[in-house]
């Protein structure tokens, strides 16, 4: 059975002057080995379940269940490590800390897992190499371009082994040659013991993942896959 992630019932309102209710009962099995792309409207709640994969933000109602094991938010410590451990995050937006090196921006991310700075340097460089950026070690966020900067991402998510990478938008912001590049990136990084989802605007991108998703009404709907 290669069921990964499973969501029960999941509902996620915000309060603001009046209640909003953003995902409404969604309930929907994520696999090994896959790709999913997440389409939707602005506003749809992409983001929004992103954030609750990632254990960034909590559900209102429902459950998630990881690897058979159901997610307790009250238990934010455990959630930090699970994140840091096995969740890979990529933003549109590079979320890169401006004051550090692209070698640094990745290798901090393993040292917060709890490896020692060794195999994290060690780590960081063979990634670097990997998304073919390794004279750029010790370049700032502000002396890279979009797409380098979204190498660095992918990079930087991938320095801890997940068994999850969560992408949102990861070339929203960036020209369709840069944007093509990446994603191939992305998708490549694929294996039988990963899952990724990425949430997107563009149906040429979604359309080459093995399941593509929509949300409509706050409910997720298969397209194909």
């Amino acid at each position: 059975m290669n069921n990964f992630i499973k969501l029960v019932n999941l509902n996620k309102t915000f309060d603001s002057s009046k209640k909003i209710k953003v995902l409404k009962k969604i309930s929907f099995n994520f696999k090994k080995g896959k790709v999913y792309s997440l389409m939707g409207p602005s506003g749809s709640g992409k983001s929004t379940l992103l954030n609750l994969l990632s254990l960034i933000d909590r559900p209102s109602s429902g459950s998630i269940i990881i690897e058979d094991k159901v997610i307790n938010f009250n238990d934010k410590n455990k959630n930090d490590i699970l994140r840091a451990k096995n969740i890979g995050i990529i933003y549109q937006q590079d979320n890169l800390l401006p004051d550090f090196t692209a070698l640094e921006n990745i290798y901090l991310a393993s040292l917060a897992a709890g490896n020692n700075k060794d195999t994290s340097i060690s780590k960081a460089k063979n990634l670097l190499k990997k998304v073919k950026l390794l004279s750029r070690s010790n370049h700032y966020p502000s002396e890279l371009s979009g797409g380098e900067k979204q190498r660095i991402s992918i990079a930087r998510a991938l320095i801890n082994d997940p068994k999850i990478i969560l992408a949102d938008e990861p070339t929203g912001s960036l020209d369709l040659n840069t944007a093509k590049e990446i994603f191939e990136i992305l998708k490549n990084q694929i294996n039988s013991k990963r899952l990724i989802i990425f949430a997107t605007h563009n149906r040429f991108f979604a359309n080459k993942s093995d399941c593509l998703l929509e949300i409509v009404n706050g409910n997720i709907k298969t397209i194909n896959g």
